[in-house]
């Protein structure tokens, strides 16, 4: 005889088993998909709280170029152009200011000689004579001088026109960011005057 609650408990312990396990397979399974789901989801919202990173950002490296505006005005060809030009125009009027000069101090060598043999009253005419010719004589040099300069001036203010034209096109093309003319110190490898120099020659 078989009993009937025996068997009852060996059914349900062998379906336990299998129950068990049919759930374990079905947890798994849904614990997958939710991990399919849920990973897409979590990955999208890791980017979006994770600041991108800028491809383009790059080291701001400031590109900086100095210009020796003296030696532009001293050793550039427009420049030692200019120049020659100024003292041909003004050499005539030097040239006879000089012989003006030279009969000035012929007068004083004379009137050193004449002076211990002249009659006070014709010494002193004398000297206020020479004092008179050398004040003129002083007031031509000074007048030559600035008007020498003016001019000079003027033709280097063209120059150096042409010169910052000339600055602004390699700035230009050589991305500079800064251009200067006046430094305490500069290093040849930021020195460009050459550079202007030669685009300045080559226009002339």
């Amino acid at each position: 005889m078989i009993e009937v609650g025996n068997l009852a408990s060996k059914a349900d312990s062998n379906a336990k088993p299998a129950m068990t396990s049919r759930v374990i397979g079905a947890m798994a399974l849904t614990a997958v998909c939710l991990a399919l789901f849920i990973s897409p989801v979590a990955m999208a919202q890791s980017g979006a709280q994770t600041p991108k990173k800028d491809e383009s950002a790059q080291p701001f490296v400031v590109k900086i170029g100095f210009v020796n505006t003296q030696r532009i005005l001293q050793d550039s060809g427009p420049s030692k152009l200019a120049q020659e030009n100024i003292e041909k125009e003004f050499k005539k009027r030097n040239d006879d200011l000089q012989k003006e000069i030279a009969e000035f101090r012929k007068k004083v060598q004379q009137f050193e000689k004449d002076a211990p043999v002249l009659a006070e009253s014709d010494r002193n005419r004398r000297q206020r004579e020479l004092g008179n010719l050398d004040a003129d004589l002083q007031r031509k040099q000074r007048e030559i001088q600035e008007d020498f300069n003016r001019r000079r001036n003027e033709e280097f203010a063209i120059i150096i026109e042409r010169a910052n034209a000339a600055i602004m096109q390699i700035a230009d093309k050589e991305q500079y960011d800064l251009i200067l003319q006046d430094a305490v110190t500069v290093s040849d490898r930021v020195d460009i005057t050459d550079k202007v120099i030669k685009a300045l020659e080559s226009k002339n």
